[in-house]
């Protein structure tokens, strides 16, 4: 387990994974100093993906500012999304396996100013809407782009 001022119920493998690949974007963009380590940055990152802590709330955890929190969040999404399998890589390795499991889920969010696409009649609350394929272990194959509601 991972821990800042909550749990997080990740490995440190997991958060290893993240840190490296965040210390290699730093080295490839031969980036400044930085307010966070690349580890503390993925812990920030997997804190807010995995618990879904506020921006502000991870702020004031890690004590830096909310537009960097956000800043150093998406940072660590964008290159998680890179590391992922295109849709045709996935499919192969799809057809390949006994069965798969397909669904979906609903990730709350705040408003936003063109509300009405991503509001969802069926949860009624606002939010986008995530395809998930895994294996039969429940590891995770694909994901979709996040969807309006």
């Amino acid at each position: 387990m991972l821990s800042y001022p909550a749990t997080i119920p990740l490995s440190n493998r997991t958060l290893n994974h993240l840190a490296e690949r965040i210390r290699g974007h730093r080295q490839q963009r031969k980036s400044r100093w930085r307010r966070l380590t690349p580890g503390r940055q993925a812990l920030l990152a997997l804190a807010h993906l995995r618990n879904g802590d506020t921006y502000t709330r991870l702020a004031a955890g890690f004590e830096i500012g909310v537009a960097t929190a956000w800043r150093y969040v998406q940072e660590a999404i964008a290159l998680l999304s890179a590391a992922a399998e295109d849709l045709d890589t996935a499919m192969r390795r799809i057809r390949q396996l006994a069965y798969t499991i397909l669904d979906g889920t609903l990730i709350p969010i705040d408003r936003v100013a063109d509300q009405k696409p991503y509001y969802s009649g069926k949860h009624k609350r606002h939010g986008v809407n995530v395809q998930v394929i895994a294996d039969a272990a429940g590891r995770l194959v694909r994901a979709s782009a996040a969807l309006p509601g």
